[in-house]
């Protein structure tokens, strides 16, 4: 076992070794969440008590963290959450890690509704329920659901909603086989499906390849709107007159998408773009009645 050490000495082994794989600012990045979470010791601790003893139990346990990171396995899973929109949440191996995009993606959806209430809400491939739950906890006095069709991420969505203390309704369901029986039933449908093609695989990092679920990430190269094509048809039926609809895109095929949802008769298709100045994001309004 290592011997003990202060506290400086520990984090700047574990940023060493980090910034050998991953490059300083983000192995600054990642030792500082590390140390935070492990030995709740932030990074003024790591100035002001520099001096402080970490037994060599504890900087083993550090590197042990650092050794999957190493891996190329996501913090976030190693840790077992992350933040989204200002929570906590958690995540597991069965959801994909919440992206910035997608916190832009709740705050179109708030933009457009935030002074609404009582609004009817349906979040579809919701994952681990981040934007259900942010959502719900937005809006005032939503009725939001949220569907999957892995069982396993309903299971994180719905500690998710248990943890953060809001009451969203998750089922399991195939986003390309849903059900219109129960008609024009909600004011916004919201979705992040899968959107990357085959042929995109080679120019992903590790560390999205080799541990975030493909069934969530990837489409055909043949058929990218897969999808987008089947919650388009549901939203012409399920929306309520006025409703909305909102996703999350591949920029590569904004334009088809668009075109696309015109064509099914939905109104008013805008696409706008992330803070990166993609194309990211599509919103529709339901068809005429």
């Amino acid at each position: 076992m290592t011997t003990d050490m202060t506290l400086k000495n520990s984090y700047d082994a574990v940023r060493a070794v980090l910034a050998s794989h991953y490059g300083v600012a983000e192995a600054d990045a990642m030792a500082r969440v590390i140390f935070d979470e492990l030995l709740h010791r932030t990074a003024v601790d790591i100035v002001l008590r520099k001096d402080t003893i970490i037994s060599g139990f504890m900087h083993d346990k550090l590197m042990k963290v650092v050794s999957r990171l190493l891996d190329d396995e996501p913090l976030q899973y190693i840790l077992g959450k992350t933040r989204f929109y200002g929570n906590e949440l958690v995540v597991t191996p069965a959801v994909l890690i919440p992206r910035p995009e997608t916190e832009e993606l709740v705050d179109i959806v708030v933009k457009d509704w935030g002074g609404r209430s009582d609004l009817a809400v349906l979040d579809i491939c919701t994952g681990s329920g981040c934007i259900a739950v942010s959502l719900a906890r937005t809006l005032k006095f939503a009725d939001v659901s949220g569907v999957d069709l892995s069982p396993e991420a309903i299971s994180v969505a719905k500690e998710n909603a248990s943890r953060l203390r809001v009451n969203v309704g998750f089922k399991v369901a195939d986003a390309l086989e849903l059900s219109t029986d129960a008609g024009a039933a909600y004011d916004i449908i919201v979705s992040n499906p899968p959107y990357i093609t085959e042929r995109e695989k080679s120019a992903m990092a590790p560390n999205v390849l080799d541990y975030e679920p493909h069934m969530a990430l990837f489409v055909p190269d043949d058929d990218p709107l897969r999808f987008y094509r089947a919650i388009g048809r549901y939203a012409c039926s399920a929306l309520k007159p006025e409703g909305m609809l909102y996703f999350e895109i591949n920029p590569l095929f904004a334009d088809e998408l668009k075109t696309m949802l015109r064509d099914m008769g939905l109104r008013d298709v805008y696409s706008l773009a992330d803070m990166t100045g993609r194309q990211r994001f599509v919103t529709a309004k339901s068809p005429e009645s």
